[in-house]
């Protein structure tokens, strides 16, 4: 695949984004504020469509037995389409009708979950089928970066098309921004891989439970779903704690913590970029700088928050806004290297579309717990503390922590599979 079908790819990423931040931030919003409902529901709406992605392996063995991902694709889109403008309508049936509205929600999020997990693992294990090794983490930060351009521009889509806001408006947009991602999506996956399935690709008859046992038996994929756990819980608990942090301990307003996260993410798209750009110069992406690229924005990621903790401690707000950029560029450096080693890992004994199904349930449910777990211990340290600087200090202590564990981890990762050359992933990083 060249790098015209890399971008063809990293539409469909982008349709994807900019349907799911349409359900997980404007709905989200919608339900808080303008319907005064309690904050619990749209999240454990959230929730629920993270905790449906455990169903991620077994989408992908799917993928695996019929030997093609196309269909799981756009089959995929197609319920995140439908079930995204479900969301959005039960949203309007729960200013009339809250419980309807809300037991209706449930099941149209767990559509969205299911078309996230069906879509997303196969067009990953599509890229891993056909991407050259050499291309693996420029693919893995285009896809990725067109993934952030589509959900910036669906937020400002929406931003537009809302005003002024009605609640039928609501529905309007969600259905057409679905509408034209799910057609964009087709017409750019449509002919990626042809018609007939590949003999090498075929997964046979073995029951799912007898193939997920034997992909957790391999020493890489297990190391690597471990790891996948615990970096993106690190992550995704960093996420719900810095503006909190930003306004209990330096007074921001929300429109300046918000900022934040803008920086962050900002900060995020230069990590991976300069990944991109630094493995297209030097021709290739072997396994030695892979791992360092994911060992070395792991630790980053650690001295990052650390670096947060301290701008707390001192009241420094310049250098908390320095800390939070190099936060993200850090975090787009570990996440795309961890993703073209997924892509790389994926490939062999027909297994492929299981092992990615693996690793994003791995991912799905990190991300789940992870907002959890760090809204949580920030209040409990806030309890048992008492000051807000030290309290918060104590959960980027502890947010460090998981980041070197996971630098720990990819380090054994990548030295297992050059040790044990494991016969399902043997030349992965040669």
């Amino acid at each position: 695949m060249g790098w015209l079908g890399i971008m063809r790819l990293g539409l469909v990423q982008a349709s994807l984004g900019a349907i799911v931040v349409l359900v997980t931030s404007t709905l989200n919003r919608v339900m808080i504020v303008e319907l005064a409902l309690p904050a619990i529901v749209p999240g454990a709406l959230v929730a629920l469509h993270y905790g449906v992605q455990v169903m991620r392996p077994r989408l992908g063995f799917a993928s695996d037995v019929g030997g093609r991902r196309t269909p799981w694709i756009i089959g995929g889109m197609a319920m995140l389409a439908v079930g995204a403008t479900g969301a959005a309508s039960s949203t309007a049936l729960m200013a009339a009708y809250p419980v309807l509205g809300v037991a209706l929600a449930a099941l149209a999020f767990l559509v969205v979950g299911l078309g996230v997990g069906a879509a997303g693992t196969s067009l990953l294990t599509l890229l891993a089928d056909r991407v050259d090794d050499t291309r693996r983490a420029a693919a893995a930060s285009i896809v990725w970066i067109m993934m952030i351009a589509g959900i910036v521009l669906a937020s400002i889509g929406a931003r537009a098309m809302l005003s002024p806001f009605s609640i039928e408006r609501l529905v309007a947009v969600v259905a057409a921004v679905s509408c034209l991602a799910f057609l964009i999506s087709v017409r750019a996956v449509w002919g990626m891989e042809g018609l007939t399935p590949r003999p090498d690709r075929a997964a046979g008859h073995a029951p799912f439970l007898v193939a997920l046992r034997d992909v957790w038996a391999e020493p890489a994929a297990r190391r690597f779903a471990i790891f996948v756990f615990v970096s993106m819980l690190a992550y995704s608990a960093q996420e719900l704690v810095i503006e909190p942090f930003a306004g209990r301990v330096f007074l921001l307003t929300p429109a300046e913590s918000a900022g934040l996260t803008g920086l962050h993410h900002g900060g995020v798209l230069v990590g991976m970029a300069a990944v991109a750009a630094g493995t297209v110069w030097l021709g290739g992406y072997k396994r030695r700088a892979m791992r360092v690229c994911t060992m070395g924005g792991c630790i980053g990621s650690a001295l990052a928050v650390l670096a947060l903790a301290a701008c707390g401690l001192v009241g420094n707000a310049a250098a908390m806004r320095a800390a939070v950029c190099a936060l993200g560029v850090m975090n787009g450096v570990f996440a795309v290297s961890a993703i073209g080693a997924m892509m790389g890992l994926a490939g062999g004994g027909g297994r492929a579309g299981t092992r990615m199904g693996l690793w994003g349930a791995a991912q799905a449910i990190a991300f789940g717990a992870g907002g959890l777990f760090g809204t949580s211990l920030s209040d409990l340290a806030g309890l048992l503390i008492g000051r807000p600087d030290l309290a918060y200090a104590a959960v980027f202590a502890a947010e460090a922590c998981l980041f070197l564990l996971a630098a720990g981890l990819a380090s054994g990762v990548f030295k297992g599979a050059a040790d044990a050359r494991d016969t399902t992933i043997e030349g992965a990083f040669a």
